[in-house]
């Protein structure tokens, strides 16, 4: 049977995907998670993991929830995420999917907006601290911890009924399977947005909705039984969501779960993934990593520059792409000869560090550089970029192994309809277009006409079927001078030097563009050394001296942008943004209202008059 047999076709809802995959391979290899007691790695196969979810939805079932009842799921990814998940699903239940790291104010938010009767939680101490935001929770039943094997005496405190996971799966057995399937137009999830720039909004997804997007996925890159996925996005995210976990269980294959982020090196090296599912700062931190390594040595910078150079021209042709100028070499003729000293010495070593044979690495949530890009497609690591977003299930459009433009996120997938409206606003429609906000008929009807088609609020063009996006309609930033500039681009532009290892962009309604900028320790040092300061005082970041120094290097590398866009001042710090902080999303965008509050004093100062011997000259 073919991978796209009628069978696979005939899949409407999640749990029918489940029911696929089981009669298809019970024996496959299903999910492979690090086991801390016994330091090792363990494999679960199909079946094992069908026994398992039917297990969960039996202790599910024994609350007699209602149908469409919201489960919120805090879990870090895993098989008990799976679990659970699959268990709400069967029982026409919706998960909440929520990321495990995130800040209780903000779970107990999402907690009260979905009015969710069950909270799978970590420890007992993250429900605590939800609980001690003080928000009133009156729709929630039940919390069950999942690192207990039993409630310490005590601790189940006077509020909702806390139960440890043992016990909670106990309260199942002997409880029959229920028959409670969904519908295709029930609903699958309720996703909350990252919340970039305010509250975050649930976008309520069928099973139509994620199923045809996984179907539609295939079109384009088709995963095997024989693939190992490595996960590390969060299953909160609707990207790893269909592409990470739905995508597999249509095809068979294994989905290992990194440990941590942190972790993610010696994973790479150790499962050796043959697909990846990432967001573009995971590749921005190995480029980076690679950039560093180089520092120092101009025989190693010329030879990964000539690696590179000689692997993208490769590229190119094999992609029918044509070279920009500068691009080219009189010496062309010698790359087949060249790049196999080349693949040996540079490009061999570089795919290592992804564990040597990743057949496709997807790049999806947001902008990566066209540098970063063209350094991994030109030594060899098949990097696909894709577009969507949590209301469209989440792909919209992506890149093909055999027809990859990076200039583009690539045509839109088999059944998606997509055009370009007023201000250049890409809009979309088709069967993994959202049903709307969960409780909010005025920011649905905003977004959604009732013809189906869904303004994105990214602006893009059109060229030869390809989508090129632009940026965001709301964070174009319009200067005092009318000068509009998007600010995206730029941070990706100064992100490619070594020392700015994260870059917010400002100037609304200013007379120029500032940033701000989390500099990379080791490249600090350095910069610090060369200008005889001490690296270790904060108070040197912000010195006349090293500002010059750094905007140089923001001059070097928006040297192709207007004028205008060219970010004329700059603040430093040491201090990295990030999700804990709650100066990043759970899937690694910039909180960009956060940032500017919290960095409100000296973005003020940037523009104070005293300030303007530090800038570039205009």
């Amino acid at each position: 049977m073919t991978l796209m047999s009628m069978t696979l076709r005939a899949v409407r809802t999640l749990p029918e995907l489940l029911a696929f995959r089981l009669a298809e391979s019970p024996g496959g290899a299903a999910y492979r998670v690090f086991d801390q007691a016994a330091s090792q790695w363990q494999t679960t196969c199909w079946v094992e993991a069908g026994g398992r979810i039917a297990q969960w939805a039996r202790a599910l079932a024994s609350m007699r929830l209602e149908r469409q009842a919201r489960i919120a799921i805090l879990l870090p990814n895993g098989l008990d995420a799976v679990c659970i998940d699959q268990a709400a699903l069967s029982l026409s239940l919706v998960p909440v999917p929520l990321h495990a790291i995130d800040n209780p104010g903000s779970i107990a938010y999402i907690l009260s907006d979905c009015e969710a009767r069950v909270l799978m939680v970590p420890s007992l101490a993250q429900w605590r601290a939800i609980e001690g935001v003080g928000l009133a929770l009156p729709a929630l039943r039940q919390v069950v911890v999942a690192s207990l094997d039993a409630l310490p005496a005590g601790s189940a405190g006077a509020g909702v009924s806390v139960v440890s996971l043992a016990g909670w799966l106990a309260a199942g057995q002997g409880v029959p399977d229920a028959e409670q399937p969904p519908t295709a137009g029930d609903l699958a999830a309720i996703v909350y947005t990252s919340g970039t720039t305010g509250k975050p909004k649930g976008v309520m997804l069928t099973h139509a909705n994620v199923v045809s997007n996984v179907l539609a996925i295939l079109a384009r890159v088709v995963p095997t039984a024989d693939d190992v996925f490595l996960s590390f996005l969060p299953l909160s995210h609707t990207f790893e969501r269909t592409a990470g976990y739905y995508l597999p269980l249509a095809t068979g294959s294994c989905v290992a779960y990194a440990r941590s982020v942190a972790l993610l090196a010696e994973d790479l090296r150790t499962v050796r993934p043959t697909v990846l599912i990432s967001v573009p700062r995971i590749y921005e931190r190995v480029f980076g990593k690679l950039q560093e390594s180089l520092a120092g040595s101009a025989l190693k910078t010329r030879l990964f520059q000539a690696a590179q150079a000689v692997g993208w021209r490769r590229f190119c042709k094999a992609q029918r792409l044509a070279l920009a100028d500068g691009e080219g070499s009189a010496w062309a003729v010698l790359d087949p000869l060249l790049w196999p000293v080349f693949e040996r010495l540079v490009a061999g070593k570089l795919r290592a560090q992804f564990g040597g044979r990743v057949r496709v690495a997807v790049s999806g949530g947001a902008p990566l550089s066209h540098a970063v890009a063209r350094c991994f497609l030109g030594l060899g690591l098949p990097l696909l970029q894709g577009y969507g977003m949590t209301e469209t299930s989440p792909v919209v459009a992506a890149n093909g192994v055999d027809d990859n433009d990076p200039a583009t996120v690539g045509r839109p997938l088999p059944g998606v309809e997509v055009r370009i409206g007023g201000n250049r606003e890409l809009q979309v429609r088709g069967p993994s277009v959202m049903q709307g906000y969960w409780k909010r008929a005025d920011d649905t009807a905003r977004v959604l006409e009732p013809d189906g088609w869904l303004s994105t609020g990214d602006q893009a063009e059109l060229r030869d079927g390809r989508i090129r996006i632009m940026g965001r309609i709301k964070e174009i930033i319009v200067t005092s001078t009318g000068e509009k500039v998007p600010p995206g681009d730029l941070e990706l532009a100064m992100a490619v030097d070594a020392l700015f290892a994260q870059v917010l962009v400002v100037g609304e309604n200013r007379p120029f563009i500032a940033c701000v900028s989390v500099v990379h320790p080791a490249e600090w040092q350095r910069l610090a050394a060369s200008l005889g300061l001490d690296g270790d005082d904060d108070a040197s970041l912000n010195l006349p001296a090293v500002h010059r120094a750094a905007l140089a290097r923001v001059a070097a590398q928006t040297r192709d942008f207007a004028r205008y866009a060219m970010p004329r001042a700059i603040f430093l710090t040491r201090e990295p943004w990030t999700v804990e902080n709650t100066l990043m999303t759970p899937t690694l965008k910039l909180k960009r209202n956060n940032l500017t509050a919290r960095y409100a004093r000296e973005i003020e100062a940037m523009y104070r008059p005293e300030m303007r011997q530090a800038k570039v000259p205009a």
